[in-house]
């Protein structure tokens, strides 16, 4: 069936099959397996098979039985054929097991509990990953592989928007290099363990205090998506960059050398698992006038997506096998938003500052002005007394 009609028959006709179930013509009963599993594969939206297992019994069943859900999670992204187990301590899915055993002669066995836990499961997943609103999901810098002028020129200057704040440079800087081939990495923890990247965007710093304003862009811009990996997490022998596992690597982007947010289209939406980003600069361009070594220089990183924080968090990730656990913190719709969260964000023109770094960078580029008053001495005090007695 061409994928055109795939589509169509997904958004459109669902209604028409159950309508058919209703007029004792359930296909889920009168055809085969195979033929049964390739209609309802056709649905590739994760609310139209939650629409289609409610249907009926019979669909309901043959949704959970062929693990229908989860099926269209691994079409969706591969990298969740990884998930080797699933914990879910919710008290959400203890109720749905006991009111479903309370409803019928007796309760489910095992492996009927295992099904309809995945079923549920990889149904709030597909959502998520499909309708989740998408937003920024860059939650803190970590760390740059190296810095010119700390902390004037820190990494914690790329997660705000403007490349000034009021007469004041705000980017990062490499330290400088003879050769142009050195590279640069900016590592970013991501918000939530699972994210979708849909969209990601540097913007070069250019130097508009120098002479003919140059900018400091790189070559090529590479992205990496991962987790910590446990194994080296508390080891302070390696660099801090070499402690995370990779799990997805971009092709290498062309960065113009222009002052602008400048975006990378992946080929379709990445799912991050793990919550970790390493932005890698290939390449230098351009040299500083006063001393001729090459630096790359940025003021803006943005990345894009939906964010799953709120419903699932990654357990144990295995760097040799790839394998990890799947834990459900929440079955809320995650379509919802913390309107607190946004109503916090929207307030502040600053992030909130999370470490000593951040707090030494804010009062470097906002000193603070205060003027002051010494008190007066007691002779003073005693003067001033003594001059308004006498003209009384």
């Amino acid at each position: 069936m061409p994928q055109k009609d795939r589509t169509n028959l997904a958004v459109d006709d669902v209604g028409l099959l159950g309508n058919l179930t209703e007029h004792r013509m359930d296909f889920v009963k009168n055809l085969d397996t195979d033929m049964s599993l390739a209609i309802l594969s056709c649905l590739d939206d994760p609310s139209d098979l939650v629409r289609a297992s409610a249907v009926s019994r019979s669909w309901r069943e043959f949704v959970i039985k062929y693990s229908l859900s989860k099926n269209l999670c691994l079409k969706l992204f591969h990298q969740l054929t990884s998930v080797d187990r699933i914990i879910d301590t919710s008290n959400d899915m203890k109720e749905s097991f006991e009111a479903s055993g309370s409803s019928s002669s007796s309760l489910m066995d095992d492996d009927t509990r295992v099904l309809e836990r995945e079923h549920r499961v990889y149904a709030l997943l597909a959502k998520g990953c499909r309708s989740s609103p998408i937003r920024s999901c860059i939650a803190d810098a970590i760390i740059a592989s190296s810095t010119d002028n700390f902390p004037a020129e820190s990494i914690l200057n790329t997660l705000d928007e403007r490349d000034r704040i009021g007469g004041t440079p705000s980017y990062w800087s490499s330290t400088g290099h003879h050769k142009t081939s050195v590279p640069e990495t900016l590592l970013y923890q991501l918000k939530g363990d699972l994210c979708v990247i849909t969209e990601l965007s540097v913007q070069p710093f250019q130097a508009y205090f120098q002479r003919g304003t140059p900018i400091y862009s790189s070559h090529y811009v590479r992205f990496r998506l991962g987790h910590l990996d446990n194994n080296q997490a508390e080891s302070g022998k390696i660099p801090v960059e070499n402690k995370y596992v990779w799990t997805y690597t971009s092709q290498e982007f062309p960065m113009a050398q222009e002052n602008r947010l400048q975006n990378f289209k992946l080929p379709e939406p990445v799912l991050c698992i793990g919550g970790y980003m390493l932005v890698e600069f290939l390449g230098r361009v351009q040299t500083q006038e006063m001393d001729g070594l090459y630096y790359i220089c940025v003021s803006h990183v943005k990345v894009m997506g939906r964010s799953l924080a709120k419903s699932f968090q990654v357990v144990d990730p295995d760097e040799s096998s790839g394998k990890f656990g799947l834990k459900v913190l929440s079955y809320s719709d995650p379509q919802e938003m913390d309107e607190n969260e946004e109503e916090a964000e929207g307030q502040s023109p600053y992030r909130p500052m999370r470490n000593l770094e951040q707090l030494l960078n804010f009062l470097h580029r906002h000193p603070l002005d205060v003027e002051y008053v010494w008190p007066e001495s007691d002779e003073e005090e005693e003067e001033e007394e003594a001059e308004s007695d006498g003209e009384v």
